[in-house]
């Protein structure tokens, strides 16, 4: 079970301040979760990520990339650098491993070019559609994944989908990738893993809550393949100002007019303060525009209902540490395990 968060703002932003000090930051999280609990793996240990998109490059073309297999809040080198990088677009991710090996290769996020990706959640079955998934990627993008997890290979085929069907130029070009393009791609990367786990006879759930940047526009889902469970956990916060209100690491988000200056996702929310986040409903993407318009689109498929016609059920992500139980369900079902 692995959590994420993603910064985007108007003005560059020290890592410290969304990844070392706020007391309920992703870090502290990893051993000190208040909403999602693990209870297979209740410490998020096994390795960590940060991107960024450098504030000093004029096109911000392609994002930097810091991983460790060490825990988050005992690495050295990372409280560092967070005290000295600023940036306006950051990803952030910490792993518990339960498929994939702990190796630096299978950490969060990945990058390609301009483009950054990380995921919570799991590919149910991944081992029986994994070489499927392969048989469609060009020989270019199949030498791109390095390490063996699910979420890896779900963005290489997020890149072959991007780069055969839809977008014109290659993707190493240092050029923005429109967000209408990025969300096409999105959509048919979940559509294809939804035609190889029909194809396979899968029936349980995926979970995935998938993220990709281009230094401009972010585009995340908070998606699962079921029409009656929850997905994993993602909240989203918005304002003017991010910063220390009280000594401890105590932050909030503030407010002070109608613009964003600052939009930030997660999938557990980085402050005590429950009026700065808003749950983003099951099977939404959710969009930041290079302009910072914050948009919410519904994913439309076989899996949507609306939000007002049904309720749907937390056990299936709750038991994999990524949801909070909301309603006593009886004893949990064995679901296969998750990235």
């Amino acid at each position: 079970m692995c959590r994420l968060v993603i910064y985007k703002s108007t003005e560059p932003c020290k890592l410290a301040d969304l990844l070392t000090r706020p007391a309920h930051s992703i870090i502290n999280q990893a051993f000190d979760s208040r909403l999602r609990l693990d209870l297979r793996r209740p410490i998020n240990g096994d390795g960590f990520g940060v991107g960024w998109y450098d504030t000093s490059e004029q096109d911000d073309s392609e994002p930097c990339i810091f991983t460790s297999i060490t825990p988050a809040w005992n690495n050295a080198n990372l409280t560092r650098i967070a005290e000295k990088i600023r940036s306006r677009l950051v990803f952030g991710h910490v792993r518990a491993t339960t498929a994939g090996s702990l190796s630096q290769d299978n950490c969060h996020p990945w990058r390609h070019g301009r483009l950054m990706w990380m995921h919570n959640g799991g590919i149910e079955s991944f081992d029986v559609l994994k070489r499927s998934l392969q048989a469609l990627l060009p020989d270019d993008i199949f030498s791109i994944p390095q390490g063996n997890t699910d979420s890896e290979w779900a963005f290489a085929l997020f890149l072959s989908i991007l780069s055969n069907h839809i977008h014109p130029k290659p993707l190493l070009s240092p050029d923005p990738i429109p967000h209408l393009v990025l969300r096409r791609a999105m959509l048919d990367t979940i559509q294809t893993l939804n035609s190889l786990a029909k194809k396979h006879g899968i029936t349980d759930p995926s979970l995935l809550n998938f993220c990709i940047a281009d230094g401009q526009t972010v585009v995340a889902t908070r998606y699962v393949s079921s029409s009656t469970q929850e997905a994993a956990s993602l909240y989203y916060s918005s304002g003017t100002s991010f910063g220390e209100y009280a000594p401890g690491g105590h932050y909030r988000m503030s407010k002070s007019d109608k613009r964003e200056n600052i939009i930030m996702i997660a999938s557990e929310p980085l402050t005590f303060e429950k009026a700065d986040w808003m749950e983003i409903p099951t099977n939404t993407m959710v969009v930041i525009t290079p302009k910072m318009n914050l948009l919410q689109i519904p994913i439309v498929d076989e899996f949507y209902v609306p939000n007002l016609a049904r309720s749907r059920a937390s056990e299936f992500a709750a038991t994999k540490g990524l949801l909070s139980l909301k309603t006593p369900t009886g004893p949990p079902k064995q679901y296969g395990e998750v990235a």
